[in-house]
């Protein structure tokens, strides 16, 4: 005999709650028996609900339960894994009943009387599901539409995931397999096929189990591609507005989605469909790109062809509107179209509007921003701009957290009034980095590059929302390029710090450290394409969904002072660590006075160190040593989640002399405080060599000097420059240049941020 329905639903429950119950107890600390287990049990979880799309309200339905009970036992750290899990649960899922979502929006209501994340996050989904009560399915179909780049007119969002690694840091058979995998996610899912996962998922979340998906599907599968658009975009039209109107009544929303039901199947009604039940719409797989990080400018050249692609361009002046020409040929030639570029020449323009040669028919995509950009001129004379008609450009190039809006500057006498109207950020790139903390060193570089040209002339910034990820990679072998003798605990400082301030990215995101190497060092059989193509794929589109929490780690800039004089000091910016050690003298003779020094005043070598000591009061206070030292370490990222990320933890190795009868002896004592600004310098002049972020490749070598500071924000720096030049008596900051962000934070996603 077959079993009840009851007994089956009840059995269900029961392996669902066990899940959920095993997923709680690994946030505990309670690691399951099996290793292989570890970071699987929430791709599992859901992989269920998916080949069984009937079980979404269950599982629902006990998330909320737990939600409740943890909220009641003051359980917090249950509160953000389970919410993320539920919600990702009920965007995917086919049809949730009202009341249930009613519940979960009450829930993330009551979390807004709590501190950050929590109320943070609570308002976020709060907000989400408010419309998702209006308009069922409108989280799936922007999800889809912004991941698929899908043209639609009331949901005009783009984004993509863009997979960076350094093929000096990890191997080959990584870096081919993972390019590999992300490829074939991509070769499986077509425009066509994404919209038709629209119309289907909206359809039966308003109709519920009256919806026909058996004949839907074949309906959709027998349209052209064009009669397939129309539909998807009358869908889009029906959701986003039951969307965008406040007031809107559910029941008139169904109603004008079954309108389109009917239209799309002739004849066959809502009501006479069979009774299959509910059909899971899987999520597509987003837009993801994979890269090797070859190129220093690579990142910024990559996220310029995503604003503006040349298949979408019939110039390259259409590329180039916002950008120098230098600038356009860079990216350009990043994309093999070096050819098409623009060169300087001689302007021979006399200023007058009437000597302006006729201009010829610009192509269709840039005949609007043409006459957008076209130039008029009027009777006056060029004033050259105050500082102050620069200050809203700045403030829109400052993408750091913290920023201020732009105020609404007071118009010049005699200038008529233009309509406002401020760029919207329609694109988001997610970039992930894979790899260990020298890959992070390498982005705080390009961070801090990218933001200087920002700086001087803003492209990005407006129209652009910029989100860092990070998935550590470890592999068996260490590289060259790897610190000597160094662990993946040491490697992966900065993942680590995000696993212990998140408990959730510890769990799904830390534990591929050592994962993605074997997944991918698998012999090709067709169990490695099954594990590896649902399961990365998974975690990575899952950790760009839903990880929305940045936590903004401080970058420090380096000043270096070479021993050669007719060398020019050197600037760079790192994020984890800097390490000095004394270098190997390279003559005869310097070698034999070293040795004969080492023998009277121990190893290592003279340094001056001035620093400002971090105080419980925050109040500077400078101090100065002179001792002898064999290196210094200075790492940024805190042992502990609860310590200030903006100071540096300063070690150095003093050497101390001591004679007793015996004779001299030297012990080494690590000398240990905190800082945020120090200056080192060797009055000898004997050389030591510096290290950035555990990379060997940025290694400086003849130093004999360097300051470390925070680095600033360069639209800081630069409004700073101009308000000093035009007021040089003033010394702190002084008006507008107040609200400008004045430290460089990268920001890097995590579930939770810091809790």
């Amino acid at each position: 005999c077959s079993p009840s329905p009851a007994m089956e639903s009840s059995e269900v429950e029961s392996d669902i709650l066990r899940r959920v119950r095993a997923l709680l107890r690994e946030l505990d600390g309670h690691h399951p028996s099996c290793q292989s287990d570890r970071g699987m049990l929430r791709w599992t979880l859901h992989k269920r609900t998916d080949q069984n799309p009937r079980t979404s309200c269950v599982l629902v339905r006990i998330l909320v339960k737990e939600l409740e009970r943890a909220e009641r036992g003051d359980l917090r750290h249950y509160i953000i894994p389970l919410l993320h899990t539920l919600m990702y649960t009920l965007i995917q899922a086919p049809c949730i009943p009202d009341e249930l979502c009613a519940r979960v929006y009450d829930f993330c209501k009551r979390l807004l009387t709590l501190p950050k994340p929590f109320c943070t996050i609570g308002l976020d989904y709060a907000s989400r599901l408010q419309v998702e009560r209006t308009a069922p399915g409108t989280l799936y179909q922007r999800m889809v539409i912004s991941e698929q780049s899908l043209r639609s007119a009331p949901f005009p969002y783009q984004e993509r995931i863009f997979i960076f690694a350094d093929p000096e840091l990890l191997p080959e058979a990584i870096c081919k397999a993972l390019a590999t995998d992300t490829e074939a996610a991509q070769v499986s899912q077509s425009p066509r096929g994404c919209m038709s996962c629209v119309v289907i998922h909206a359809l039966q979340a308003a109709l519920g189990d009256t919806c026909d998906i058996h004949s839907l599907r074949a309906q959709l599968q027998a349209l052209s591609p064009g009669d397939v658009e129309h539909w998807f975009q009358q869908v889009v039209a029906a959701v986003e507005g039951a969307g965008s109107e406040g007031g809107s009544d559910r029941g008139q929303h169904t109603a004008r989605l079954e309108r389109i039901y009917q239209g799309l199947l002739g004849s066959l009604p809502a009501g006479n469909a069979p009774q299959e039940g509910l059909q899971g719409t899987p999520l597509p797989n987003p837009n993801i790109s994979f890269h090797l990080w070859t190129e220093d400018e690579q990142l910024w050249k990559e996220l310029v062809l995503f604003l503006r692609p040349l298949s979408q361009s019939c110039e390259p002046d259409c590329l180039g509107q916002d950008l120098e020409p230098l600038e356009m040929e860079d990216v350009l030639a990043g994309c093999g179209c070096r050819g098409q570029s623009r060169f300087s020449v001689l302007s021979t323009d006399s200023g007058i509007e009437r000597d302006l040669p006729a201009q010829e028919e610009p192509c269709v995509p840039c005949a609007a921003a043409a006459e957008r950009s076209r130039l008029h001129r009027k009777g006056g004379i060029k004033k050259k701009p105050s500082p102050l008609d620069s200050v809203a450009f700045l403030q829109a190039g400052s993408a750091v957290p913290g920023g201020k809006p732009a105020g609404k500057l007071p118009r010049r006498a005699g200038m008529p009034a233009e309509p406002a109207t401020p760029l919207q950020r329609l694109h988001t790139a997610r970039v992930v980095l894979l790899g260990d903390d020298r890959i992070l060193g390498r982005l705080a570089q390009a961070f801090h590059s990218l933001r200087k040209r920002e700086a001087r002339r803003v492209f990005l910034t407006p129209r652009l929302d910029l989100q860092f990820y990070h998935i550590p990679v470890v592999p068996g072998q260490p590289l060259p390029s790897a610190a000597d003798h160094a662990g993946p605990e040491e490697l992966c400082e900065v993942a680590g710090y995000l696993g212990r301030a998140d408990p959730w990215y510890e769990s799904n995101i830390n534990t591929l450290c050592h994962m993605i190497p074997k997944l991918a060092t698998m012999p090709s059989s067709p169990s490695r394409a099954l594990v590896t193509d649902l399961f990365l794929t998974d975690v990575i589109a899952y950790y760009a969904r839903m990880g929305t929490q940045p936590v903004c780690f401080q970058v420090h800039s380096v000043k270096v002072l070479f021993r050669d004089p007719a060398q020019d000091p050197a600037e760079d910016v790192f994020l984890t660590e800097l390490l000095t050690q004394v270098q190997d003298s390279p003559s005869h003779r310097e070698l034999s006075t070293t040795k004969r020094k080492s023998t009277l005043d121990g190893p290592g070598m003279d340094l001056t160190v001035t620093y400002r000591r971090v105080v419980l009061s925050d109040r500077q206070k400078e101090l100065a040593l002179s001792l002898r030292s064999t290196g210094l370490l200075m790492k940024a990222i805190p042992a502990e989640e609860a310590e200030d990320l903006g100071c540096l933890s300063v070690t150095i190795t003093e050497i101390i002399r001591t004679n007793n009868l015996a004779g001299r002896s030297f012990s080494a004592v690590a000398n240990r405080f905190k800082t945020r600004n120090i200056k080192i310098r060797s009055p000898e002049q004997r050389p030591f060599t510096v290290r950035l972020d555990k990379d060997s490749r940025r290694t400086y070598r003849d130093v004999i000097g360097l300051e470390v500071t925070p680095c600033l924000e360069p639209s800081y720096c630069l409004q700073k420059t101009r308000t000093t030049k035009f007021s040089p008596q003033e010394t702190g900051d002084v008006g507008l240049v107040k609200y400008l962000p004045k430290s460089l934070l990268l920001p890097i996603n995590t579930f939770a941020g810091v809790i």
